[in-house]
């Protein structure tokens, strides 16, 4: 088959599938140690797992390039290994040792990193994109040519913060692309009980921008789409909104079955959607197409496995933070532009 005649899939999955493989992988393999340990007692606290919505991340940071701004969210751990930041710092992190990026302050609700860009994730719904408006401000006012992703999920869609986002970085022409990660549900809320539309990306067309709504559990799609949002970001000068449509396989958060006393999810949904899994999907794709042998991907597998065991020996290895360290990084020591005495 000529090249002229390859279908652009086609081209993108065999260019970068592999890639976009492992990084999914990783994300899972993760989140699933991390579960096991928490319910072991070996790390505390409370985790959001990512597992189900790898697609999203992968996609959207792949297609806007390693030098995107991130703002994130409480499953903050998912879009930093996306980013392809190494999982030794994330895990220690998780562990509270001072290896981690925040040196075991941020955990994974927290998590930041801006070495890599990842302005940082937190649990106020929908402030991810007013650091992502900020940030984006900065580089347009530098003349940077920089892009700002905010992250954020279907129950922060109906946030004030978010609405007030949208609208400020369409009047001041700031390059942010807006990512919903709809996963179905605002912690037990279903997403069609509490937006009142049926896509979140047509609230773009009241602040003036484009917005449109993919399959997130195809991470070419989502790729495709994220790389078709930058174009069209540079050519309006305007943000732009992307509704990836997910699903999250575990609850909202690790603790929820000990609290929640009724199920709120129906018995058959999560294997509907599992049928769709974005791991299997492309991994099929890859074999359908004769891209990558079947020893090829359970090797891939086994190190990825690998690579999160040997992270995790990392973290056990790794000290505790001092106390000399309990307010480092916590306030500002210097702030440029602003007057001396002021701070």
């Amino acid at each position: 088959m000529e090249a002229a005649n390859v279908p652009a899939r086609t081209k993108l999955l065999q260019a970068h599938g592999l890639i976009l493989l492992r990084r999914m992988l990783l994300i899972r393999e993760f989140d699933a140690r991390a579960g096991e340990l928490l319910a072991s007692g070996e790390i505390m606290g409370e985790i959001h797992q990512y597992i189900g919505q790898e697609a999203v991340a992968v996609g959207v940071l792949a297609g806007a390039g390693a030098e995107a701004l991130v703002g994130s969210t409480h499953r903050g751990h998912g879009h930093l290994l996306a980013r392809g930041c190494a999982p030794r710092p994330m895990m220690a992190e998780l562990y509270g040792k001072a290896s981690g990026y925040c040196k075991g302050k941020g955990g994974s609700m927290h998590i930041t990193s801006l070495e890599h860009g990842m302005l940082g994730a937190n649990a106020i719904l929908g402030a991810s994109a007013a650091i992502a408006v900020g940030a984006a401000f900065a580089e347009k006012t530098t003349q940077s040519s920089r892009v700002a992703v905010a992250f954020f999920g279907d129950g922060a869609a109906n946030q004030g913060v978010l609405h007030e986002s949208m609208n400020l970085a369409a009047v001041w022409k700031l390059p942010v692309l807006f990512v919903c990660e709809n996963n179905q549900y605002a912690i037990s809320l279903r997403a069609d009980h509490g937006l009142s539309v049926r896509d979140v990306s047509s609230r773009a067309a009241a602040y003036g921008f484009d917005g449109r709504s993919v399959d997130g559990m195809d991470v070419l799609t989502v790729y495709e789409a994220t790389c078709e949002a930058l174009r069209r970001m540079r050519t309006s000068s305007l943000p732009f909104l992307l509704e990836a449509k997910t699903y999250r396989y575990h609850g909202h958060f690790s603790a929820e079955a000990a609290i929640l006393k009724h199920p709120y999810r129906p018995e058959d949904e999560e294997s509907v959607w599992q049928r769709r899994d974005p791991i299997a999907r492309l991994r099929g794709e890859l074999l359908a197409h004769g891209f990558v042998p079947q020893e090829e991907l359970d090797a891939l597998h086994g190190d990825v496995r690998a690579e999160v065991e040997d992270a995790v020996v990392f973290a056990r290895q790794s000290p505790p933070p001092s106390a000399d360290e309990a307010f480092t990084d916590v306030y500002a020591t210097e702030v440029a532009g602003l007057p001396d005495g002021v701070r």
